[in-house]
């Protein structure tokens, strides 16, 4: 598999299906290689297990899943079925791993995850899709998936499509056995993502712009809104940065750490390696000395009564040089027992920084998921103020209308308080006009009775004249008050008496002919 990755799977074309390519390889190797034992799992979850463990394992032959990447895709299988993590069950598994080895085959793994050792409790089910699930994300590339409500671009409808988000591409089937395929969202670093208010009944919506389309998609609740918002957004990220899958950079990671170690972990052996080879440089020295010490005393044996003195010196002399080199090789060893423990302690540390990258991990899902709480807070205060803002500008407007208003009011009200004054002027005047055109009435009506009685006077004394006046009507007429009644018109201009008198007179015409 190192191979076939590194020259021939890695320069196909992207129409080129990898996995059916994986299931030929399978189908070659898995009839001969695969337990006989009954498993926990089918032979399509351990055909995944198999591919997945071509993914993670070491490029050299043979094949091996280190303990590190084991405990990675078992701490995958338990999260996708929804249990706990036994960091304490797993210890007790590597305390019991065979020491001549250095991890495990593709078949070893396929029997462990069978045994279901690490998933008591769980169903065959619950098993077969926590494979299904790792196996999309790590192989697949599947970021994120799940069913939402989509919005036509032609009818208008809603429905519901199982989405699978992928580095550079959405696509939208059927259902989730990804059968049938309804179409394709392509993602490049000029798409966006954005959260749109609940319309049409619908809530929780959100918007993908792409350069050609829009697309409107409404999640089940708001967490999953969040989810798929934020997944777009680190894949749209990915895509500006040119940066692979997380799954992979991670494992890349994971490989150069592993690297690093056994790179140090080599420079400690080859400083153990020098120290060793100086301790038997040293102690060839001594032995050659040893040697020389020998030779010496035969010779001074020989020549005891001549070189007593200076063989009593020479044996001073190398007595000292015993001691330092004594002295020296307890020093050497004081420092390979200080570097042996040093060594512990650095492996120790090790432990320590792994715990602490997990814990780490954990705090940084903890902190990202804080930060989109907060995000999503302040997105709910900066509405609120901008609503708040919006009613205080419209309070605002409507208290500057009212004073308006008022000013209008007032106005108008001066306005009818001046009118007010002068029509009760012009009343007071009219009064005064009034009053006094009745007390012209009384002295004419005074008048008027005077001339009456001085009429009636006359008409007594004049009786004759007067009849003669009535027979020539029109010619002669006495002056009297007029009737307020329309006046008659004869063939002289407006006539000097009423209806009323015309009639009396003809009654009194009639009376006069019936008598002669």
């Amino acid at each position: 598999m190192p191979y076939l990755n590194k020259f021939i799977l890695e320069k196909v074309q992207d129409n080129f299906d990898k996995i059916e390519f994986n299931r030929m390889c399978w189908t070659l190797c898995a009839k001969k290689n695969l337990t006989k034992n009954p498993l926990l799992i089918t032979e399509e979850d351990a055909f995944k297990v198999w591919v997945i463990f071509n993914f993670l394992s070491e490029d050299k032959y043979p094949l091996i899943i280190v303990p590190e990447e084991i405990e990675y895709l078992l701490k995958k299988l338990i999260e996708a079925m929804g249990g706990g993590w036994q960091q304490e069950q797993f210890e007790d598994y590597k305390i019991n791993f065979d020491d001549s080895k250095d991890g495990l085959s593709a078949w070893e793994l396929i029997e462990l995850i069978g045994n279901g050792h690490f998933s008591k409790g769980m169903d065959r089910q619950t098993v077969s899709m926590a494979i299904s699930e790792v196996f999309s994300e790590l192989i697949l590339d599947v970021l994120k998936q799940g069913y939402m409500m989509k919005k036509g671009h032609r009818r208008k409808n809603w429905t519901e499509r199982w989405f699978v988000l992928k580095l550079n591409i959405i696509s939208y089937y059927v259902s989730e056995d990804l059968k049938d395929k309804k179409g394709d969202i392509l993602l490049d670093e000029n798409c966006c993502v954005e959260s749109l208010p609940d319309k049409d009944g619908k809530k929780c919506l959100f918007l993908i712009k792409c350069f050609d389309k829009t697309f409107e998609i409404s999640a089940s609740d708001k967490k999953k809104k969040q989810e798929w918002i934020q997944a777009i957004h680190s894949t749209i990220h990915l895509l500006k940065l040119g940066s692979p899958p997380p799954h992979k950079e991670a494992r890349q990671r994971r490989k150069e750490l592993r690297r690093k170690l056994l790179a140090e972990q080599e420079e400690l052996e080859r400083q153990m390696k020098e120290l060793q080879a100086a301790n038997e440089n040293k102690q060839q020295e001594l032995e050659t000395v040893r040697k020389k010490l020998e030779e010496a005393a035969s010779r001074a044996a020989e020549e005891e009564k001549k070189r007593v003195q200076t063989q009593v010196e020479l044996q001073a002399r190398f007595s000292t040089e015993l001691e330092r080199e004594k002295h020296i090789r307890q020093q050497m060893e004081e420092q390979v027992a200080q570097k042996s423990s040093e060594l512990e302690q650095y492996l120790q540390r090790v432990r320590e920084l792994e715990d602490m990258y997990v814990k780490l991990q954990e705090a940084l899902e903890d902190e990202r998921q804080a930060r989109q709480d907060e995000e999503t807070v302040r997105r709910l205060q900066a509405r609120l103020l901008e609503e708040e803002s919006s009613k205080r500008a419209e309070l605002e407007k409507w208290h500057v209308e009212q004073q308006q208003a008022i000013l209008t009011t007032e106005a108008e009200k001066q306005e009818l308080e001046n009118e007010r004054v002068v029509k009760e002027r012009a009343l007071q005047e009219a009064m005064a006009q009034l009053e006094q055109l009745e007390l012209e009435r009384k002295q004419a009506l005074e008048q008027y009775e005077g001339v009456k009685k001085k009429l009636e006077m006359a008409t007594s004394k004049t009786k004759s004249w007067k009849d003669k006046v009535a027979q020539h009507e029109g010619l002669i007429r006495l002056i009297e008050p007029g009737s307020k009644n329309p006046h008659l018109i004869t063939n002289w201009g407006p006539a000097a008496f009423t209806e009323a008198e015309l009639e009396e007179r003809e009654k009194s015409w009639k009376e006069k002919k019936t008598t002669e």
